[in-house]
């Protein structure tokens, strides 16, 4: 099967059975104003075009008043977060030349209303994070939550603002969780969150794979039976496998003509009904996965 990883996502009809992933249109490094019918220049990007889906962007903002309510729509998210910490601690720990573990420095992709970032910035092993989200609604929520704490302050930041815009100094650690299958044009949006690793420095995401299981799990049961989440938060077309995310940064190493990203690290985890998120391994090729790997140089 081949990845879908550079092209835009095309919309289809929630109850057919996915019994094939979508075609890759284009070579997988194709810059997407390649792509048929590139959207429009974001103001102020330095790019051509923008990752940033503007339905999505408005899907997620209307649930911005209770992104930090732990049993409203975003419940799934805060339990979660703990598994966050505990794949960076495995990823920091597999290398002896990841970052000193005392002093880290996060950027938060997509950082919503700062589940994940507030929770790194009350570590004492934070030296600081900024967490950067499309939507000035739910950033706006991010920053009043985090007004409460007044300690925060000094570690944690938000920016309003989509990748290709920013302008930030490399970091230990990007973390771009739940974020990429709800972009357009995934490898733009993976080349502009390289550029803020710093070497020795690990990207650390986490996702889901465009799978029947997936389908079953996130579109029928989570979004029409049980209705855990909003309708219309998944799109199965959007989806990624691991192994198309290692292909590509296989392919960023063979286009640098040296080996500047290491191995990939995943792990798998499962929704268990009463009991949250549990770690499953081999779970990565069926649904819900994280996924680490390190700047080497």
């Amino acid at each position: 099967m081949r990845s879908s990883l550079l092209r835009p996502a095309t919309p289809r009809a929630l109850l057919r059975r996915p019994s094939q992933p979508p075609r890759r249109l284009l070579p997988l490094l194709a810059h997407p104003s390649q792509q048929p019918n590139p959207p429009p220049c974001r103001p102020h990007s330095t790019t051509t075009t923008s990752s940033v889906n503007e339905t999505e962007i408005s899907h997620f903002s209307s649930l911005a008043s209770s992104w930090w309510d732990p049993h409203g729509p975003s419940r799934p998210l805060h339990l979660m977060n703990p598994h966050r910490h505990d794949f960076i601690r495995s990823c920091l720990s597999s290398s002896p030349t990841s970052p000193p573990y005392s002093s880290l420095t996060y950027l938060d992709i997509g950082c919503g209303g700062g589940i994940f970032a507030e929770s790194a910035a009350r570590l004492p092993t934070t030296l600081s994070i900024t967490g950067i989200d499309a939507s000035p609604v739910i950033i706006s929520v991010a920053k009043s939550h985090a007004r409460r704490d007044p300690s925060l302050a000094q570690k944690l930041s938000y920016l309003n603002s989509p990748i290709e815009s920013l302008v930030l100094p490399p970091v230990d650690i990007v973390t771009c969780f739940e974020v990429i299958e709800h972009v357009d044009y995934p490898s733009q949006f993976l080349g502009e969150l390289i550029k803020f690793v710093r070497p020795g420095g690990w990207v650390v995401m986490s996702t889901i794979a465009r799978t029947w299981t997936s389908w079953v799990t996130t579109n029928l049961v989570a979004e029409d039976i049980l209705k855990m989440v909003p309708k219309g938060t998944h799109d199965w077309d959007k989806y990624l496998h691991e192994y198309e995310l290692r292909e590509w940064f296989s392919k960023e190493n063979s286009r640098e003509g040296k080996k500047v990203w290491g191995d990939a690290r995943v792990m798998g985890v499962v929704f268990v009904p009463g009991c949250g998120w549990k770690e499953v391994k081999g779970s990565e090729k069926l649904g819900n996965y994280f996924f680490g790997v390190q700047r080497l140089v």
